[in-house]
């Protein structure tokens, strides 16, 4: 995966919590440090997301992206 995005950091999902519309994505990035993103549903299952999953948070001055491989 090549991306322009310079900030990008590889995490496990912790918990996904689901509203009607959104989803909270929580990503542990380090024991120390968790990223949370809120995403909608439709991404949610597009990506595949389930707690255990690699995934990654890309980060830009407005905005945090989750993506996987």
């Amino acid at each position: 995966m090549q991306l322009s995005t310079r900030n990008q950091w590889q995490g496990i999902v912790k918990a996904i919590n689901h509203g009607s519309i959104v989803s909270e994505v929580t990503l542990e990035i380090s024991p120390e440090v968790t990223v949370i993103s809120i995403v909608s549903k439709a991404a949610v299952e597009a990506l595949g997301l389930k707690v255990g999953s690699k995934a990654y948070a890309l980060m830009k001055s407005t905005e945090v992206t989750l993506a996987v491989d």
